[in-house]
C-alpha cells in the first residue's frame, strides 16, 4: 500500500461495529440543504457506501453492503442487499442489529453466507436469497475476520487472531495492572495498531451440511500475519477447485527483514498431506492476489519484481498448475493490473487498470496474450466479475460515489445497476471536470484535473486550491472519495487544481518511477507549472490561491511553504512528512523510505539519500512566512504525528499565523463522523480567512 494510496483506502486490523437494533440510518436531506443545492459535510455522511459486491452463480443477482452513518449518534451499520442484474430494486436482507461483510453464495445460489456482529462476535451467519431464514453457523471463540468455503461445499477456511508471542503480561504475571510494551526487534506497530503477540492465522475445517467440524490452524506457531498484513484480505486465500489445497499470501519474515522488505510470496498448503510450499521463491517482490481458474488448470496472480519497492509495476502472471510453467501474461502492457477475476471458461481474464487519470476495465485472453480495453470515459471501474453472461463493473466518479453497473463488453456499453444515492443526486449540483493537458517544465504533457464550482460563471473570479497528491505512488483519477472530496471543495466557491506530477500511476512505468529518490525536484516543478498555466485564466485570482494536501501531499505542502515565492496566501498540510531524518526513524514500513527516499540519512556515502535528506522541509522552514494549518492523528504510525508537531511549533516559534488540529483517536486518516465533519468545517474556514474577500 503506498504512502497514501492512502486517502483513499486502506485496511488494518479492523474494529468490530457497535450497532444494536435501535439504530437508525440518516439519509434525508433537509429543507435548507435542498435549496442549498449544492455538497456539504454533512450530506456527505448521508451516502450509502456500497461494497463487497458477490455475483451469484448463474449471474442474475447481485449480493452486497451498504454502509450508512448517522453523523448524530457517530456511528454506522452495514447491511446486506440484493438485487436483480436484469433491472430492479434492491432487497435489503438484514436489519442494523449487526455490520456485516464478506457475503458467499452457496453453490446452488439459494443462499449467501456472511459475516456479522449481531450475536456479540464476528460470526458465520446464513440467509436465503429471499431473505428468510437467518441463522448463525458458527459460535468460535473470539472473531472471525473473513472466510471462504469450498467448491465442494465440505470445508471451510477462516481468519482469526491467534496469540502466539508473550506479552507483558505474560511476562510478569505478577504486575497485572502495569502498562508497558517491551520491544526487542522491528516491526512493533504498523499503521494504526501496535504489536500485541498475536497474528492473523488461517484455520481449516469439515463443513457438513452448514456445521462447523473440529478446525485445525495451518499457520499454526507462526509469527506473521495471514492473509497479510495490512489489508487482512481474505480474499488472498483461495481453496483450488477441486478442494484439495489452499493458496494463501503472506510475508514470512521477521523483525528488521519483515521492515526493509517487500517479498511477499504465494503458499501451497495441501489438506492431504498438510504440507506448505512457496510456489513464488523466484521474485524478490510482492507476489499478491492468487486467483484459480475454474477449470483448476491455471493460477494467476500480480507481481511486483523490485524489493523494497511498494509501488512498482504490477504484472499479471499465470501459473500452469500440472506443469508448474509461469507466463508473465501482460509483458509489454505498461499499466498496473488491479483487481481481477477469471471468465467462466477459464481462457479470459478480466481485470481494472488505469490508463491516463482513469480506470478502466480490460480482457486478456490466457493464450494469445491478447488485451482488449472494454469501457473508455472519464470514470474509474475499479472492480470486474463475470459470472453466466453478466459482466459486473464497480464505477465513480469525481462527481458519482461507487455503485455497480453492468458492461456489455462487445460494445462497453453500461447499465446501471445500483442507484444508491438518487435521492441526494436529485437535489445536489454537482461541478464540473475538466482535463486540461499541461506542459511541464521538461517539455512533457501532465493530465492536471480542474473541478469548477456547481454554479461556475466565467465571467467572476474564484480563488483557487492547488490539490498535492498523496501516495506518492497515488494517480489523481476520476475518483470518489468520502475524505479529501474535490466537490465539497469546489461547492464552497473554489476552483481546484489537481496535477497528475511526476510519480503517479496510469502515465507509463517511467513517468511513475521518476519521483523516487528526487522528491523535492521535477514532481515539484509540476505543481508549479500546473498552478502557474491555471492561474492565468480570467476566471482564477491569481492573488487568492491556496495549497492542500495529505501525507506525500502533505509534505509537498511543508516544501512549497519554504519554496513557493509568494504564490500561495494560505496552506493545509494533513498528517505529512516534515523532517525527513525523524520521519525516518520513526515511520515502521522501512522499505519505503529506503527506496523513495534512497536510503537512511547516516549513510553518508549514498548520494541519492543524501541529497534527500538535504532537501527536507524541515531545512526551509525559515523561509515560512505564509498562514499554515496543520492536521494531524495521534493514532498514524505511518507518518507519526510529532511530525506535525515539530511543523507547527516552527511556524509558531516564528510568528507565521498557524492552527493545529490533533485527533487523538484518528490513524492517517479522519474517518470517524463527527471527527470528519469538523476537519472539514476548519478546513474551509482556515481557507476562507484568507482567500474569500
Amino acid at each position: 500500500m503506498a504512502l497514501m494510496t492512502s486517502l483513499w483506502s486502506c485496511d488494518s486490523k479492523k474494529e468490530i461495529a457497535s450497532t444494536d437494533a435501535t439504530f437508525t440510518i440518516d439519509t434525508a436531506l433537509t429543507a435548507d440543504e435542498i435549496s442549498k443545492g449544492i455538497l456539504s459535510p454533512e450530506i456527505l455522511w448521508k451516502f450509502g457506501r456500497v461494497g463487497s459486491p458477490a455475483l451469484s452463480p448463474d449471474g442474475k443477482t447481485l449480493a452486497y453492503t451498504i454502509s450508512y452513518y448517522n453523523l448524530k449518534d457517530n456511528k454506522g451499520v452495514t447491511n446486506l442487499y440484493v438485487i436483480p442484474t436484469s433491472g430492479g430494486n434492491p432487497v435489503k436482507l438484514t436489519d442494523a442489529t449487526g455490520s456485516e461483510s464478506n457475503p458467499q453464495w452457496s453453490a446452488d445460489g439459494k443462499s449467501i453466507r456472511f459475516l456479522s456482529t449481531r450475536s456479540g462476535s464476528s460470526q458465520l451467519w446464513e440467509i436465503t436469497a429471499t431473505g428468510e431464514d437467518l441463522k448463525q453457523l458458527s459460535k468460535v471463540d473470539g472473531d472471525i475476520n473473513g472466510f471462504n468455503i469450498s467448491p465442494l461445499e465440505d470445508k471451510i477456511l477462516y481468519a482469526m487472531d491467534v496469540k502466539v508471542d508473550m506479552a507483558t503480561i505474560d511476562k510478569h504475571p505478577d504486575m497485572p495492572k502495569a502498562n508497558v510494551r517491551i520491544i526487542e526487534q522491528l516491526m512493533y506497530r504498523h499503521w494504526n495498531y501496535w504489536e500485541d503477540g498475536s497474528y492473523s492465522h488461517v484455520f481449516v475445517a469439515n463443513f457438513a451440511k452448514g456445521n462447523i467440524g473440529e478446525a485445525k490452524d495451518i499457520n499454526k506457531d507462526e509469527a506473521w500475519d495471514t492473509p497479510m498484513a495490512t489489508d487482512f484480505d481474505i480474499a488472498e486465500v483461495q481453496w483450488s477447485p477441486d478442494g484439495k489445497n489452499i493458496v494463501y499470501v503472506s510475508k514470512k519474515l521477521i523483525g528488521k527483514e519483515y521492515a526493509v522488505s517487500t517479498n511477499s510470496d504465494l503458499y501451497l498448503y495441501n489438506l492431504e498431506s498438510g504440507e506448505t510450499k512457496n510456489i513464488t521463491t523466484e521474485n524478490m517482490g510482492y507476489d499478491r492476489n492468487p486467483a484459480y481458474s475454474p477449470d483448476g488448470k491455471y493460477l494467476a496472480w500480480w507481481s511486483m519484481e523490485k524489493n523494497g519497492y511498494e509501488s512498482d509495476q504490477k504484472r499479471l502472471f499465470v501459473m500452469e498448475l500440472t506443469t508448474g510453467t509461469k507466463t508473465y501474461l501482460t509483458n509489454g502492457f505498461d499499466q498496473n493490473v488491479e483487481q481481477f477475476d477469471w471468465a467462466p471458461n477459464s481462457q479470459d481474464i478480466y481485470f481494472a487498470s488505469g490508463i491516463k487519470g482513469t480506470e478502466q476495465l480490460y480482457k486478456i485472453n490466457v493464450a494469445s496474450k491478447q488485451i482488449a480495453q472494454i469501457t473508455k470515459g472519464m470514470h474509474n471501474y475499479v472492480f470486474a466479475q463475470k459470472r453466466g453472461d453478466v459482466l459486473l463493473g464497480e464505477k465513480m466518479s469525481m462527481s458519482m460515489a461507487p455503485e455497480f453497473f453492468t458492461v456489455d463488453e462487445a460494445t462497453g456499453t453500461e447499465t446501471q445497476l445500483t442507484k444508491t444515492n438518487e435521492h441526494i443526486y436529485r437535489h445536489i449540483k454537482m461541478g464540473k471536470s475538466v482535463e486540461r493537458w499541461i506542459k511541464t517544465t521538461d517539455g512533457k504533457d501532465m493530465l492536471t484535473w480542474v473541478i469548477l464550482p456547481p454554479n461556475f460563471d466565467s465571467t467572476k473570479v474564484y480563488p483557487a486550491l492547488l490539490y498535492c497528491q498523496g501516495g506518492p505512488q497515488s494517480t489523481v483519477s476520476q475518483n470518489w472519495s468520502f475524505r479529501w472530496n474535490f466537490q465539497i471543495m469546489a461547492a464552497n466557491d473554489y476552483v481546484i487544481v489537481a496535477p497528475n506530477r511526476r510519480g503517479v500511476p496510469s502515465f507509463g512505468k517511467a513517468w511513475n518511477e521518476q519521483i523516487s529518490g528526487d522528491y523535492s525536484g521535477q514532481n515539484i516543478k509540476d505543481y508549479l507549472s500546473a498552478i502557474d498555466n491555471v492561474k492565468q485564466e480570467k476566471w482564477v485570482d491569481e492573488n487568492r490561491l491556496g495549497c492542500v494536501g495529505a501525507s506525500y501531499g502533505g509534505y509537498s505542502v511543508y516544501y512549497l511553504a519554504g519554496t513557493h515565492q509568494k504564490r500561495f496566501k494560505v496552506f493545509i498540510a494533513h498528517n505529512g512528512m516534515f523532517n525527513f531524518e525523524s520521519f525516518y526513524a520513526g515511520t515502521e514500513e522501512t522499505f519505503f523510505p529506503n527506496n523513495d527516499f534512497g536510503g537512511a540519512y547516516w549513510d553518508k556515502n549514498n548520494k541519492v539519500a543524501q541529497r534527500t535528506y538535504a532537501n527536507s522541509p524541515h531545512k526551509l522552514v525559515g523561509n515560512w512566512d505564509t498562514p499554515i494549518m496543520i492536521v494531524v492523528g495521534e493514532m498514524d504510525l505511518r507518518i507519526p504525528y510529532t511530525e506535525g508537531l515539530q511543523a507547527f511549533n516552527a511556524a509558531q516559534l516564528q510568528g507565521v499565523p498557524s492552527k493545529l488540529l490533533v485527533y487523538p483517536t484518528e490513524t492517517h486518516f479522519v474517518t470517524k463522523p463527527q471527527n470528519a465533519v469538523i476537519w472539514q468545517r476548519e478546513f474551509f474556514s482556515w481557507l476562507d480567512k484568507y482567500l474569500k474577500k
